[in-house]
């Protein structure tokens, strides 16, 4: 998993949902000349990652107060975004790891076990990267109800 201090690989693309037409980006468009909070989650639509975007939906003034721009991010594609996005009316966009490089190379693609058996997902993991791309916070333990306050807290010291 990529740390505190590290740079995030350049020429990782995704397709980003809810911003007008999907399109494919840059991840480095995504920070540039701003601070990235990008967010991956296992699937859209389910409990817990339910909780977590309303959570950001709820807390996008004070997040984008604080100068932050939030991204969640998983392999699910672009109809699923859109529905995600619709069904709960997040007002941040979601990004389609159509590849599954961006999962890989913030190392957040993982064998995983529930009920014994194993399996391939996405670790809810954060990252706060800045406009040069530095990775300056790192949430691996996420409490979903909570998520926005506590990078809040972090980031504003």
């Amino acid at each position: 998993m990529l740390a505190v201090g590290k740079k995030v690989p350049q020429g990782l693309k995704g397709i980003l949902v809810g911003e007008g037409e999907p399109k494919e980006v840059k991840l480095s468009d995504l920070y540039k000349d701003r601070t990235l909070v990008l967010y991956f989650y296992p699937k859209d639509n389910t409990p817990g990652c339910t909780s977590e975007a309303l959570c950001f939906r709820d807390h996008s003034e004070a997040l984008k107060k604080a100068g932050l721009y939030v991204v969640g991010c998983s392999r699910d594609n672009e109809k699923s975004h859109q529905k995600f996005i619709a069904d709960h009316g997040l007002n941040f966009p979601l990004l389609y790891d159509n590849t599954g490089k961006i999962t890989e190379a913030f190392g957040v693609w993982a064998e995983k076990s529930m009920y014994g058996k194993k399996y391939m997902g996405i670790l809810r993991t954060t990252f706060v990267i800045d406009s040069t791309g530095k990775i300056t916070h790192v949430f691996d333990k996420v409490s979903v109800k909570t998520h926005a306050q506590d990078i809040l807290k972090a980031v504003q010291g």
